[in-house]
This record gives structure tokens, C-alpha cells and sequence, in this order.
């Protein structure tokens, strides 16, 4: 699904880059410059943030594995 019309960047996109490091809603800007035209993608690209860390620290928790990325 499009997250952010503006510049075709999908949910998808947004979650492997989670995956991949990304950790702060400014990196999402730097790596596919989502929210810096009209915006109206800020409040579901912070969402997806959350949601995706949020689910990373308890699958590593849960793995008793460290880390992967430094967020």
C-alpha cells in the first residue's frame, strides 16, 4: 500500500528499510523523502515506526538475541 503519494513510497519500502536499520522518522526522509512535501503521510509513517521497532525488540527479546541495529 502507498504511504506516501507523493514520492510512490510504500509500506513495504518503509518496513525493509525498519528491518535494515532505519530507526527515526528523519532517516525515512533522508532514505525516500517521505513526509517533506504535503505531509499527510506523517501520522502512518510514525505509526509504521512505532509499530515495526516495537515488534523488532519483541522478537529479539523473546530470541534472547542481540540487537541488530543501534536505534
Amino acid at each position: 500500500m502507498y504511504v506516501c503519494v507523493c514520492k510512490a513510497v510504500t509500506d513495504t519500502q518503509i518496513k525493509n528499510a525498519i528491518v535494515n536499520g532505519v530507526c527515526t522518522r528523519r532517516q525515512l526522509f533522508q532514505c525516500f523523502g517521505v513526509g517533506g512535501d504535503c505531509g499527510k503521510c506523517n501520522k502512518h509513517v510514525k505509526e509504521l515506526l512505532n509499530r515495526n521497532l516495537q515488534q523488532q525488540s519483541i522478537i529479539q527479546t523473546a530470541s534472547n538475541q542481540p540487537a541488530l541495529n543501534a536505534c
